[in-house]
């Protein structure tokens, strides 16, 4: 849409294209929420013994929702395109380093549990972040503060 009102009308509209987010007032349901917090959530509440989905294999790029908003308004005052640009931190994760660094910041000391008959997913989801690094935008949260962050809140919600 951005793109059609920059063309017809000379709208000066961008498009971001954002990987994985997580962070304040994310969604923890455990049917309807994304990967990252449904692990806060399952490794908070858990006991002796978590079970998650697939070989832990897959890979996924996580980014923490303040550097997505530090980077839209970057793009705003410095990106002048009709291309979409991506935004995230160019870096992906295995979903079992993601399972053990999640049960490290919630302190959970029993058993992962790769259920294997369930599916991993796409085996790979990072974004080609060059564009928005040209600009010299780069993500400011690394993945375990932003976690440690994302579960404060998560517990302070409680």
């Amino acid at each position: 849409m951005c793109q059609a009102y920059r063309k017809q009308y000379g709208f000066n509209a961008i498009s971001l294209m954002p990987t994985n987010l997580y962070g304040p007032n994310d969604n923890y349901d455990l049917d309807s929420s994304h990967v990252l917090p449904a692990m806060i959530r399952k490794f908070h509440e858990a006991k002796d013994k978590v079970t998650l989905w697939g070989d832990g294999s897959a890979m996924r790029e996580f980014l923490y929702v303040d550097d997505l908003a530090e980077a839209a308004f970057k793009c705003m005052v410095d990106y002048d395109s009709e291309d979409i640009i991506n935004v995230g931190t160019g870096k992906d994760i295995t979903i079992k380093d993601l399972a053990e660094t999640i049960a490290d910041v919630v302190g959970f000391k029993g058993e992962i549990v790769w259920d294997t008959s369930k599916p991993n997913g796409t085996p790979r989801k990072v974004l080609n972040v060059d564009k928005i690094k040209s600009l010299g935008w780069k993500p400011k949260v690394s993945l375990r503060e932003g976690i440690q962050k994302t579960y404060d809140l998560y517990k302070d919600s409680l």
